[in-house]
């Protein structure tokens, strides 16, 4: 929840007046601005040819209706909005959104021709007990289940280890690592090994431009979900430079 229309414009063309199509390269790059911000954004990216895509922070269930203070995802496509973060750790933990309903808007958001950045990570207290697995098992497992087989390898899934979050403690590339092979693991014996290939999976969690190269290297981080390195437009263009180093 940061950034005025006015604020996001501003943000948007300093990010267009430094990052160039060379410096993304082969990697995909949106971003996400509150639902006030979204038609400013739009017509800046646009309007200037600056190579990201729109994405939002979330959606409601249903395409429309009396749901008085939500936001369709109809609304969201006409806009030209591509990527929908759904599950984000702080609607689970501050807005109690359970696995179901994070399913439902997973159904919504593809339904209307946007991709899903489905998010799935663990609490401190979780991972101290050895809950990770299971926790990822059961996140990832009931976002599966909400859409068709053949839709799975277009999701994007974010690991995003709540106790990472705005911590300035990252997991170690190592922990990234081990948390993405287990996703992958899950979509592989639930779906199938092609579609576990195909299907992105990011890490996120206090994601910063001197840990992008590493943590990019890991066989399973195929993304990162930027958090507050983001309202930086400088930081985020290295981030993006950073993972195209990378290649992938």
């Amino acid at each position: 929840m940061h950034f005025d229309h006015l604020e996001a414009i501003h943000a948007s063309r300093d990010l267009g007046l430094r990052l160039q199509p060379a410096d993304v390269g082969p990697v995909d790059v949106s971003v996400h601005p509150p639902f006030t911000d979204l038609r400013s954004v739009q017509s800046v990216l646009e309007g200037e040819g600056i190579p990201v895509a729109l994405g939002a922070q979330n959606c409601a269930i249903e395409d429309a209706g009396a749901f008085t203070g939500e936001v369709s995802p109809v609304m969201l496509a006409k806009l030209h909005v591509e990527y929908v973060i759904v599950g984000h750790s702080e609607r689970r933990a501050l807005f109690a959104e359970t696995d179901a309903v994070v399913a439902s808007k997973l159904r919504a958001v593809l339904r209307n021709g946007m991709t899903p950045v489905c998010c799935v990570g663990e609490t401190i207290d979780e991972r101290d007990i050895g809950l990770t697995q299971e926790r990822l098992s059961a996140q990832v497992g009931a976002a599966l289940s909400a859409v068709p087989a053949e839709a799975v390898p277009g999701l994007v899934i974010a690991y995003e280890p709540l106790w990472a979050i705005g911590s300035g403690q990252p997991a170690t590339p190592e922990d990234a690592q081990d948390a993405c092979a287990w996703i992958r693991g899950v979509v592989a014996s639930q779906v199938g090994e092609d579609e576990a290939t195909q299907v992105r999976i990011q890490y996120g969690g206090s994601v910063k431009a001197a840990n992008t190269g590493e943590l990019m290297a890991c066989p399973d981080v195929d993304g990162l979900l930027v958090g507050g390195a983001s309202l930086d437009a400088a930081e985020f263009v290295e981030i993006v430079r950073a993972a195209a180093r990378v290649g992938r």
